[in-house]
């Protein structure tokens, strides 16, 4: 019998997991839908200031905390992009790219992107001086200049943020004064290396490869300036964001920016589907509301469910059994090691469901540190899982392997399968941050079962029949870019054609340089086209159809 959940959660940020703890604390089989990284945009936010009871913390922790939570209260997470819905009958019905899904109830928390502003030379110079992330991409402006185009909340703190790479940030700002607190717009103007220009707007911007120009006009006094360098620098967009509801448009009523309005419970027009988080038109858009949101519209699930449950004269024998709370694995006589016990724990649940041998040959070559380091990891890693095995040879040492994995760059790691076949998998930096998640994907994806993947996009993956190099530039503060490694690597292991490469970009100064990177992700096709931003598997399939 096809399993019913009896709440089905869209997306993993704060409202998410916020609703996943409260639905699973209430006993309620809870999963949990994520195409990335759990958190959402907390989890790119480098500091949390105003989370009553938080002080001082990063936003990534937060998350960690949030996701461990709603575990801990037996709410299951699936890795999965949403393809499709169906909110018409009693049963919900959500269609992911590893799946189908059924449940009695939905909440849908898909949360909210940057917004785009559209002047000249935005398109063109996204990913090559134009950015919207300052946690992915502040690194790459080290020691350059960069404005912040916004006055809100978020222009204001990665303002603040930027000025630890940055050796100069200035704000721009249309309006004539910050529309955020007030504290919040003192540290800004408390900063040294911050100047502030209200009533302005930027008007275009260019250059050769990277931008060096850029034009501002004041919308009061209407004259314009020119800001020229000699050297490149980045232009950060914070103005807002926009909802991520295209997927539910005609299911549940939307307003003209596609917010989906609800009552003071949470619930949209339709029974038994409810939104939390920043998709819903509302005054303040933080963390603070978005995780009430989330314990309102798991509140309101959980009468629904019980009544729908009691409507349909289900036996008490029928119910799903209640989820206590799991304990804490515990490693004994383990010596402490890099991955945090939580990480390890987690890592062993997934290599447990390894279906086949996979083998990660690392070559290691002593003149680069960080090849020694993720020596190191790899060792602790292959230590978690039955089926995971680990070769490792020094640069030179075996030249047969060497060449058999392409090794070219350091640090490297390469997947084997069952049968000691390099798969076209292979990364070129520590599986770390973000790209940990990645990494393990691989490893799953390779060994069985392996996330879902529809009969068509298998297909196309195997009417590939040329040759193909895909290299994902990454840094591992991007939590978009595990989305376009794991589709990358994906085309490897379903394609002996292909192979596809993750490459932390700030430890590569010379590809960073080659290709104009100055954001994350960088997709490279076979060393010759360069597309940014994350990109799903149908997308990078039609990269390489070109």
């Amino acid at each position: 019998m096809e399993k019913i959940y009896d709440v089905i959660i869209l997306g993993g940020g704060p409202a998410g997991l916020s609703a996943g703890l409260y639905a699973g604390r209430a006993r309620l089989d809870t999963v949990i839908i994520e195409k990335g990284i759990a958190g959402g945009q907390a989890a790119t936010t480098s500091d949390i200031d105003n989370y009553p009871g938080v002080r001082n913390a990063k936003g990534p922790e937060v998350s960690e905390v949030m996701r461990n939570q709603a575990e801990d209260f037996g709410a299951e997470f699936i890795n999965g992009d949403i393809l499709e819905v169906d909110f018409s009958g009693e049963i919900k019905i959500v269609k992911t790219s590893g799946g189908e899904y059924r449940g009695r109830s939905v909440i849908i928390s898909t949360g909210a992107r940057p917004k785009k502003l559209g002047f000249p030379g935005e398109a063109e110079y996204t990913g090559r001086g134009v950015a919207y992330c300052a946690t992915c991409d502040g690194e790459f402006f080290t020691d350059l200049e960069v404005f912040v185009i916004g006055a809100g909340y978020a222009a204001a703190e990665e303002a603040i943020y930027l000025t630890r790479f940055a050796k100069k940030v200035t704000v721009i700002a249309r309006e004539p004064e910050f529309t955020c607190a007030k504290s919040i717009a003192e540290r800004v103007f408390e900063n040294k290396k911050i100047e502030v220009i209200f009533n302005t707007e930027i008007v275009e911007a260019s250059g050769d490869e990277m931008i060096n120009y850029a034009k501002f006009r004041n919308n009061v006094t209407k004259e314009a300036w020119e800001y020229k360098s000699g050297e490149n620098f980045g232009i950060f967009v914070f103005i807002g964001y926009e909802p991520i509801t295209e997927k539910f448009q005609g299911h549940v009523k939307m307003d003209d920016a596609g917010y989906i309005p609800t009552d003071e419970n949470m619930k949209t027009d339709i029974d038994g589907v409810y939104a939390a988080g920043d998709l819903r038109p509302k005054m303040l858009r933080q963390v603070v509301t978005a995780v009430a949101d989330g314990a309102i519209a798991a509140t309101a699930a959980e009468r629904y469910v019980s009544e729908f449950k009691r409507k349909s004269r289900k036996s008490e024998s029928e119910k799903p059994k209640a989820k206590a709370p799991k304990e804490k694995d515990v490693i004994k006589d383990k010596k402490p090691g890099i991955l945090k016990e939580e990480i390890a724990s987690q890592l062993r649940e997934v290599f447990q469901k390894m279906e086949k041998n996979v083998t990660l040959v690392t070559i290691v070559d002593e003149s680069v540190k960080k090849s020694l380091e993720l020596k190191e990891v790899l060792e602790e890693i292959s230590e978690l899982g039955d089926k995971l095995k680990l070769e490792v040879y020094k640069r030179g040492e075996n030249p047969e392997i060497e060449e058999k994995i392409n090794a070219d760059k350091y640090p490297v790691v390469a997947f084997l399968d069952s049968e000691g076949r390099y798969r076209g998998v292979k990364f070129h930096g520590i599986p770390g941050g973000h790209e940990l998640n990645s990494f393990v994907m691989s490893i799953y994806n390779l060994a069985g079962p392996g996330q879902g993947i529809t009969s068509e996009i298998l297909e196309k993956i195997k009417e590939i029949d040329k040759k193909v190099n895909i290299k994902v530039g990454v840094s591992l503060t991007c939590h978009h870019c595990p989305d376009a490694v794991i589709a990358a690597q994906r085309l490897a292991i379903e394609n002996e054609n292909i192979e596809a490469e993750m490459i932390d970009v700030l430890q590569f100064a010379d590809i960073r340089s080659k290709y104009n990177i100055m954001s994350v992700p960088a997709i490279i096709i076979n060393d010759s086209e360069v597309s940014f931003g994350a990109k799903k598997i149908e997308e990078i399939i039609e990269m390489i159809k070109r």
